[in-house]
């Protein structure tokens, strides 16, 4: 089994951006937490969500490829297979609750990270109510797809709300070493 640490390596030999480092950070810490809300692996849904982006930035139209390759190579095949499928338009069938997670998890994490860098109070007090608010206003955050968001938590079997208030609890407790208070 691959290894935080080596997991971490991977990310940042791939990935050089803060922004898509903290992108990895927060996606991991809210996989790790549902998968101990799930009684799931940890540490596979952890690295699935640190490394579900990895090779966008250095190599935007093979992604996500180049990282499924390389944890295929590693003998990771259950998380290969989750960041394979981390966007509904790739048609990768949904197999395992980590495939179903991560996707619930990636475009939304981003989204509510988006909300909190516009509050002056941050993640303080955000609820799900307003975060669906922003989702309705296309011009804020675009490149979010909502579709995304919206199959995500219906394919992950998740009411939206307490998946966003899920997520918001989880940033929240790591706002500090996210920069995000």
């Amino acid at each position: 089994m691959l290894k935080r640490e080596e997991a971490k390596n991977i990310l940042f030999e791939l990935t050089e951006t803060e922004t898509l480092r903290r992108h990895a950070r927060t996606v991991e810490l809210v996989m790790e937490a549902y998968a101990k809300k799930l009684d799931e692996n940890v540490e596979e849904w952890a690295i699935a969500g640190m490394l579900h982006d990895a090779d966008y930035e250095k190599f935007p139209d093979e992604h996500p490829k180049i990282i499924v390759e390389k944890l295929r190579g590693l003998g990771e095949e259950k998380i290969a297979h989750a960041i394979s499928a981390h966007y509904t338009k790739w048609k990768i069938p949904y197999e395992t609750l980590l495939d179903k997670g991560l996707l619930a998890c990636d475009e939304l994490t981003g989204f509510i990270v988006a909300c909190s860098l516009v509050r002056p109070e941050k993640l303080e007090g955000l609820k799900a109510k307003s975060v669906k608010k922003k989702l309705k206003n296309k011009k804020f955050a675009a490149k979010v797809e909502r579709e995304e968001v919206f199959q995500g938590a219906e394919i992950f079997g998740v009411d939206l709300g307490e998946h966003i208030d899920f997520i918001v609890n989880v940033l929240y407790a790591n706002r500090e070493e996210l920069g995000l208070t």
